[in-house]
């Protein structure tokens, strides 16, 4: 039974609970940092007066008082690309067990918006913060390393190597998709990507250019249709504008930056009553849930999504933690996943 409730309606203090469990504030300080130093009776003491009086302990005045928070953030890039959700999700796995909350923020590709965030997050303190940047070489990005502030790129890598990035070689996931299209008989093919202020669309584009050399292709037939955005309004606008090129031009095959543009370029294609992969093949890039499930299943170069957010959180606790920390550039290895939007061998 309490022995003494709080005052007019506000919320149990740590006063309260010490004055309900009969002891003094050091021993409630004790059960709620230390509670290994507290005897199991007078824990539960503690403890059971906490629960009666509806006690919830301020996490942000012990923060202030340790100079950091029980949490990690991920700032995304674009929050309308389930890729980026399947790599908070491996993120959010990791932050679970070392027993931290994950903040979220979507800079919507916008670099002041990414920028925002980061001021808001240093000022919660948070223990270390990953990002998939606008701009991988944004002043704002350069001042969190000057502040010491644990942070790693998440599907970007670090040129300058002053901290940690995990990434998929989207040079080589560029070559397997075109090779893959070459392989099965095509001589006209398209790029659909953009804009180029993005890294990895300039990196997928410079694999499939380089396997398409190698075969000794003419360089005119590898069509670049850049796009405003990877969406999939972008991939049916591209749709449009590949369906607009004269016959004798047009290609037989596309490989899209993301899978959200292929998803879109897919849907033109269907609508306009063309066959997929008879009259267009189809390649994307990421291997997102929604590209097996499609109306044709979508060919797709996959990355390890959920892998690359465990990686880059991992990372990040390492550096927040271990004074003996070494950055690391992680790469992954991507891989084609075949299915019905490219067929069979052409002939």
């Amino acid at each position: 039974m309490l022995t003494q409730q709080p005052r007019n309606g506000r919320a149990p203090s740590v006063k309260d609970v010490a004055a309900a469990a009969g002891v003094s504030l050091g021993t409630v300080s004790n059960v709620l940092n230390r509670p290994a130093v507290v005897s199991a009776a007078t824990r539960e003491r503690v403890e059971r007066a906490m629960a009666e009086l509806g006690f919830v302990r301020n996490e942000s005045a012990r923060q202030l008082r340790a100079g950091t928070s029980r949490a990690l953030a991920y700032v995304m890039l674009d929050g309308g690309n389930p890729f980026f959700h399947d790599v908070a999700e491996g993120i959010e796995t990791a932050a679970e067990d070392a027993d931290l909350s994950l903040f979220v923020c979507n800079s919507n590709g916008r670099s002041e918006r990414e920028a925002k965030h980061l001021d808001r997050l240093l000022q919660q303190r948070v223990q270390g913060i990953l990002i998939t940047p606008v701009d991988p070489d944004a002043p704002h990005l350069a001042d969190l390393a000057q502040r010491g502030l644990p942070f790693v790129m998440v599907d970007r890598f670090s040129r300058a190597g002053g901290h940690c990035s995990v990434a998929v070689d989207d040079v080589l996931g560029g070559r397997i998709a075109v090779e893959h299209l070459i392989d099965r008989g095509h001589r006209r093919v398209a790029f659909v990507g953009g804009p180029a202020s993005i890294g990895q669309v300039r990196e997928r584009l410079q694999g499939a250019r380089a396997v398409w050399d190698e075969f000794g292709m003419p360089e005119d037939d590898l069509i670049h249709l850049p796009t405003e955005a990877l969406t999939v309004n972008e991939g049916r606008s591209a749709g449009e504008r590949l369906a607009g090129l004269p016959s004798r031009r047009r290609p037989t095959a596309a490989f899209c930056a993301n899978d959200l543009l292929a998803l879109g370029l897919l849907q033109h294609a269907v609508t306009a009553g063309l066959r997929v992969p008879d009259d267009l093949a189809i390649v994307g890039f990421d291997d997102i849930d929604f590209a097996a499930a499609a109306a044709v299943p979508l060919t797709s170069v996959r990355q390890p999504r959920q892998e690359l957010g465990r990686t880059a959180a991992r990372l990040v606790l390492d550096e927040a933690t271990n004074p003996d920390h070494v950055h690391e550039q992680a790469t992954f290895v991507p891989a084609l996943v075949a299915r019905a939007s490219t067929g069979t061998v052409r002939r």
